[in-house]
Formats: structure tokens, sequence, C-alpha cells
């Protein structure tokens, strides 16, 4: 079935589609004007297939819910820091090594809400860290860059919190409405949602990669490679936090993919407004990168869930 295909094969296809945005940018730069409507499609199809006690067992959760957010905002930032350091030490432009501080106090990415139900993760807890992250990311993220990069940059509080309104609260809340209307079809919707899910995150990546084009052209090796291991040190750090706070398995599932996962799509265009081209790179890297890693991700957890879980 082509909803189950895209679903299964979105790393493939993700990077093929990247590939195609790098060669030939226009392919993609068509959704420039659409592109906060892909993460409304995504949000709109959780939302359809969020079960009501899957989310009222999240919110019964505020501890994990903080504890989570506590690791987003800790973990990450410090990962960043590192990488800026190394690359500095490495003879990097200071410049474009703040990238990776910007990336690290970034919070989550509204993919992972996507990434962590196609894991087969808690997808309830994982919007409802999204949503926390995100909207304390007005006060943590300057807070956090200023403290860790000696920088300073203005957010504009009120309309990033309209974006997130229109584009995840309402879009989830109508999916939530509409799942009550479907009755028979659920089996379905249940069907088809991971592959719109799955078709908006293949463009939102490869618009990214259209868009920065003839930055990353310019990139040097040791940025892909700290970008790489800012990724994987995520993504292992957030299951050892999850480990230690006894977290059940597909709360480990997220919290990994959540602190493994960056909004670097908010880092490209705070690093684009507020300094150099070149501190962009970082971001608009590892937008594409974590996609990938967390599309491959998916599979092999999905493909080996009742093992897993039967061994931890």
């Amino acid at each position: 079935m082509l909803w189950q295909f895209l679903s299964r094969n979105m790393a493939i296809l993700t990077l093929i589609c990247a590939i195609i945005a790098y060669v030939y940018p226009p392919v993609f730069l068509i959704f420039r004007d659409y592109f906060l409507w892909f993460f409304t499609a995504t949000m709109l199809a959780l939302g359809v297939v969020l079960k009501p006690d899957e989310a009222r067992s999240a919110l019964s959760r505020p501890s994990q819910i903080g504890m989570g957010v506590l690791c987003q905002y800790s973990i990450m930032p410090l990962l960043g820091f590192a990488a800026a350091s190394f690359a500095v030490w490495q003879g990097v432009a200071p410049m474009l090594a703040l990238g990776f501080i910007i990336v690290g106090c970034a919070p989550g990415a509204m993919a992972s809400n996507v990434i962590t139900y196609l894991a087969g993760g808690a997808v309830a807890f994982s919007i409802a860290m999204t949503m926390v992250a995100t909207m304390l990311s007005p006060l943590l993220t300057p807070a956090m860059v200023e403290l860790l990069g000696s920088a300073y940059m203005d957010i504009p509080f009120w309309p990033m919190m309209l974006t997130i309104l229109w584009t995840v609260v309402m879009p989830l809340l109508l999916g939530m409405a509409l799942r009550t209307q479907i009755g028979k079809y659920m089996e379905q919707a249940e069907n088809i949602a991971p592959g719109i899910a799955s078709i908006a995150i293949i463009i939102i990546c490869s618009y990214a990669v259209a868009a920065n084009h003839d930055r990353i052209a310019d990139t040097p090796m040791l940025v892909i490679i700290l970008v790489i291991l800012l990724n994987g040190l995520g993504y292992a750090l957030g299951w050892l936090a999850a480990t230690l706070f006894h977290f059940d398995y597909s709360y480990k599932i997220t919290l990994s993919i959540e602190i493994g996962m960056q909004n670097a799509g908010l880092g490209v265009a705070l690093a684009l407004k507020h300094f150099q081209p070149e501190t962009a790179l970082p971001g608009a890297l590892f937008a594409v990168w974590c996609i990938i890693t967390a599309a491959a991700m998916t599979r092999h957890l999905h493909n080996n869930s009742g093992a897993i879980a039967a061994a931890i």
C-alpha cells in the first residue's frame, strides 16, 4: 500500500529528495509559501490517530514532562557548546561555530511528534514536551545562547506563539475532533495518517536543503562530522536519561527522539536574522540529517519493537 510504503521508506525517500533539492533547488523552492501548511498537515494527522487514553496518560504525568523539558534545555545546549568549542579550537570561524550553540538551545522539533508516532513512542508525551519547550523558548533560547555563546538575539514572542497555536494546537485539536466523527473509517485513517505525515516531513526537509543550497555547498567537513555527532549523542543521552528516570519503553523512545531532534528550522531563521549567513550552516545541515536518522530509527524500532520491549 502506498501510504505504508511512504512511512516505512521515509529515510531513503528523504535522502533521495534532499539530493534532488541540492542538485536542482527550484523543484522544492516552490513550497516556500506553503512551508507551515505541511507542519499543519502533520499535526492534523497526529490528532486523528492520537488516542484519548494516551493523551490523558501523558497529562497525568507532569513530572515526566518537566524532567523531559529539563533534559531538552540541558543536554543539547551543552552538546552544542562542546561542538562549537571544538570547532573553534580546530580553526573554524567563531561565527560559524556559533550555529551549533543556536541549534542546541532551540526547542524540540515539531517533526519529532510525527517521528515518535512512527517509531511507536508516546505521542501525547512528545506533543506535550514539544509544546512546553517551544513556549519556554522565547525566554530560554536567547538566555542560553547569550550564556554559552556570549551573544544575544531578539525573539518575536507573540508572532511565534501565534504560529505555534495555528500550526500545532489548532490542527491537533481539529484532528482529535475528526477522530470522533470518523467511526468505521478509523482503521483506514490510521493507515493513511503516517503516509501523509511522511510526505510532509520529506517536503519540509527537502525545502530546507533547497533554501540553504549555497551555504551547504561551502560547509567544512568538520562541521558535517560535528552535526552527525551532535545528533547521535542527543539520541543516546536522551535514552540514557530516560533510563535513569525509570521511564517505560515508549517514553524512552520519545525522550530519545525529543532530545536528538531539534527545531533546526527555528535555529536557521534566528541565525540568518541576527548573525552572519554562515551561522545558519549547522542548523541547515542538522535539519536534514536528524530527519534522515530519525526516519531510519523509526523503521528499526518498528521492525524490532517486540523483541526490544521484551528485553527491557
